[in-house]
């Protein structure tokens, strides 16, 4: 009998025929694309930054010189773009496992989706009432005062009791139901196209980060791990965008690819969303390798987590620290990893130990000639 009561004061849910959603684009499934995409952006973005690196567009933003990309760094470029295209056909054929174990993409429900959520509303503030006891106020006096001025309100503060509004369902006996307020259907598309999408995206950034953070942190403090995987990505003590993926194979699969895959799994994501998600995390790990403190970059200021940050990880006084990765920084504070010192001082100090250690070069092979010449004579 209550489901029948509910049945009858609830307005009813719409019909719906689903069918498969139609592919973003004419020449390319929506397979193809999930594939190809996060692979596209990475190289945009790079060869952007890449671009600006050799034509020195930006100098007054970088973080370390030309100079230092050559001298400091172990790994030529081409061994660096060799191993990011490994780890990303690695990426792929991960992604089109994930793809081919996600059920069929269906459209045609969203209306009856949404009526669903429109039905919670009006069920949650049958709760209004009691609320408004607890706080001494009388939500039936209230709203009988309103009913005139204000019927919506009225109808909140009586507890989703809307009689005025009723539609009449098709068919050849007119039956009369109720019906939701705009306002109900508004609230009902908020939670549906935004509210729950930005919770899916939140919670997989979260698992993200948790996932990197604690990995991340286990491949330096343990000594084998680091040498035989991590070391290889700290080659590159000046990081520069195309190199956000350069990794030993198995840590690159099991940090980024089995991290953003558990991620998009856990979180209930469509395939689309997934396109979002993995393209939007490539863009934000290519540009906390980029090299440039740029201050108009959207992705420097999103969280305090860029480039400026994790450059200070890839130095020798600053790499058993900030391990967070990619998005916030949440982890380093709370486990007290975060870097704490000053960063220009330390800049001043390598550039201060550079210039006695080529004054000391300069010396001992003034010396050198010196003896030379004297031996000559």
């Amino acid at each position: 009998m209550a489901n029948a009561t509910i049945d009858m004061t609830l307005p009813p849910l719409p019909d719906y025929t689903v069918s498969e959603v139609p592919d973003l684009l004419p020449y390319v499934s929506d397979f193809w694309l999930s594939m190809i995409l996060p692979v596209i952006v990475y190289w945009i973005v790079s060869i952007f930054f890449h671009i600006v690196d050799i034509y020195d567009i930006w100098p007054q933003y970088r973080l370390h010189t030309p100079e230092e990309i050559v001298q400091r760094n172990h790994a030529t470029r081409y061994e660096v773009a060799r191993d990011v295209i490994l780890q990303q056909i690695i990426q792929m054929a991960t992604g089109a496992f994930l793809s081919f174990s996600d059920p069929p993409q269906l459209t045609g429900k969203e209306k009856y989706d949404v009526a669903v959520w429109a039905r919670r509303v009006r069920l949650a503030q049958r709760a209004l009432p009691h609320l408004l006891g607890v706080l001494g106020l009388n939500a039936a006096s209230i709203s009988k005062n309103m009913a005139s001025s204000h019927p919506l309100i009225a109808g909140a503060l009586a507890g989703g009791y809307y009689p005025f509004l009723t539609t009449e369902l098709g068919g050849s006996d007119g039956l009369v139901v109720p019906a939701f307020a705009n306002w109900e259907l508004t609230v009902a598309k908020a939670i549906y196209w935004l509210a729950i999408p930005g919770i899916q995206l939140f919670l997989a950034i979260m698992f993200l980060d948790t996932w990197q953070y604690f990995l991340h942190r286990i491949m330096h403090t343990n000594k084998w791990m680091y040498a035989t995987f991590h070391s290889r990505h700290h080659r590159l003590y000046v990081p520069y965008a195309y190199g956000a993926l350069y990794n030993h194979p198995f840590e690159g699969f099991l940090l980024d690819t089995v991290g953003a895959g558990l991620a998009y799994k856990l979180t209930g994501m469509t395939m689309r969303q997934g396109m979002f998600f993995f393209s939007f995390s490539t863009v934000k790990t290519v540009d906390d390798h980029c090299g440039y403190s740029l201050p108009w970059d959207p992705m420097q200021h999103i969280t305090s987590n860029n480039a400026a940050y994790h450059d200070i990880h890839h130095q020798t006084w600053g790499i058993k620290t900030n391990f967070s990765q990619p998005f916030f920084t949440f982890w380093d504070r709370i486990l007290n990893t975060m870097y704490v010192g000053d960063r220009a001082e330390k800049e001043r100090q390598k550039v201060a130990e550079a210039a006695l250690r080529e004054k000391q070069t300069n010396g001992k092979a003034t010396k050198s000639n010196g003896t030379a010449a004297g031996k000559a004579r």
